[in-house]
């Protein structure tokens, strides 16, 4: 028990430092691709690629994991970040875009491997602690609202001539500090059933009501969030906002996103994970309306800091659904296509956001959220309905642990 909340511990802290650099480069990304782009339509393509590269390398990751475990796969996504924080530097320092799009590409594979920090909590936790190890382990995102977009205003002229390429820099200093937190991390190695057995197949598994509407949750509220998250820093600059209020409001949606984590857990085993979720998809749609209905820098920072919470409720609640659908000799393959259905969802609006905002402006971008809202709420209200029991059922209820 102890040695096993130690784990979490670590695995917060890394979590810490990934979504630090994560809203580092949210904060600066479009406007880096802005300058180095052949035409504004193209500002979001590094980001786009970012999301797309996690996508695609998210089940080997998965895999890769399940056959060495999950220490030594971290630390090799670490490696694989550090390699692209360095080429994204060199790039804006040499004004190559295809350059700091490889760099992004690069930075997506760590984070496929970086996005199961939270599963890896799931794994080793009790039943009765799993969805507050989740939680906590989101929560380690909090020092992210901080550390991100401050370091990106600070180190944003850093080196000389090359705007945001310090924050790079700094991006590849967190992979090493976290290469250093994880020695200290003691995870079981996978065990030779795990290994060897598949467990049923994979289309049996994605069909279960539950895990498909975890998957629609996880999609829509990660899909919604990107969508109007990577497109904040082109409307604040086209309606005259300065940088610094950019990173206020990055600032402000990160915290949003992760310090609900200290009781999201707790708030899931009280009310059952699907009225949480539910809560979190009415956060999403309010927070929608508010971008509707102005833009100053208050109306940003509200609404912003509104869906962040909404995708905080949505996101954990949908991780914490999804390991209640699977047997231990299941998890890499299950977890794995979560992943990978979510972060298309993401590559698609993140790489899409640019061009509908260059397209068709903010009102659009916010427009476009609200059917997919819908959909998340109507597909949580099914649930309920259709398993007509307590929607928190302990895992062991399910499938044996």
């Amino acid at each position: 028990m102890k040695n096993n909340r130690q784990n979490v511990v670590v695995l917060a802290l890394c979590q810490a430092l990934m979504m630090s650099g994560s809203s580092l480069v949210i904060a600066v990304s479009a406007l880096v691709g802005t300058d180095l782009a052949p035409g504004p339509m193209w500002a979001t393509l590094p980001l786009g690629i970012q999301y797309f590269s996690a996508m695609a390398t998210t089940m080997p990751a998965s895999l890769i994991m399940r056959r060495i475990g999950r220490k030594q796969g971290f630390l090799l996504g670490l490696g694989i970040g550090m390699i692209g924080a360095l080429v994204s530097a060199w790039a804006i320092i040499e004004g190559e875009f295809i350059t700091y799009c490889l760099g992004a590409a690069l930075i997506g594979m760590f984070n496929s491997f970086g996005y199961y920090y939270r599963f890896a909590a799931a794994d080793i936790a009790e039943p009765e602690f799993r969805s507050k190890a989740i939680s906590l382990v989101m929560a380690g995102g909090v020092v992210a609202a901080f550390t991100g977009p401050n370091l990106a205003n600070w180190s944003s002229e850093l080196v000389s001539g090359a705007l945001f390429a310090g924050g790079y820099l700094t991006l590849a200093l967190f992979q090493v500090i976290a290469a250093v937190v994880l020695i200290s991390l003691h995870l079981p190695h996978p065990s030779a059933e795990e290994v060897r057995s598949k467990g049923r197949k994979l289309i049996e598994i994605a069909l279960q009501p539950r895990f498909l509407v975890a998957v629609l949750s996880g999609m829509g509220c990660y899909g919604v969030m990107s969508l109007v998250m990577v497109a904040t820093p082109l409307a604040m600059s086209f309606h005259g906002l300065h940088f610094s209020d950019t990173a206020l409001v990055i600032q402000w949606h990160v915290f949003g996103m992760f310090a609900p984590s200290f009781f999201t857990g707790h708030l899931i085993n009280r009310f059952g994970v699907l009225n949480i979720m539910l809560l979190g998809a009415l956060l999403l749609g309010i927070s929608a309306v508010i971008n509707l209905s102005g833009v100053t820098r208050e109306h940003f920072w509200i609404a912003l800091f509104l869906l962040g919470l909404g995708w905080n409720f949505l996101f954990v609640g949908a991780t914490d659904l999804v390991t209640t659908t699977y047997k231990p000799e299941e998890k890499a393959r299950t977890q794995g296509l979560n992943d990978f259905l979510v972060l298309t969802v993401v590559g698609v609006t993140s790489l899409s956001s640019g061009l509908i905002q260059n397209l068709f402006g903010w009102v659009t971008i916010n427009i476009s959220v609200l059917p997919v809202i819908l959909l998340v709420a109507v597909a949580l209200i099914g649930l309920k309905h259709y398993e007509k029991r307590p929607v928190n059922l302990p895992r062991e209820d399910l499938w044996p642990r």
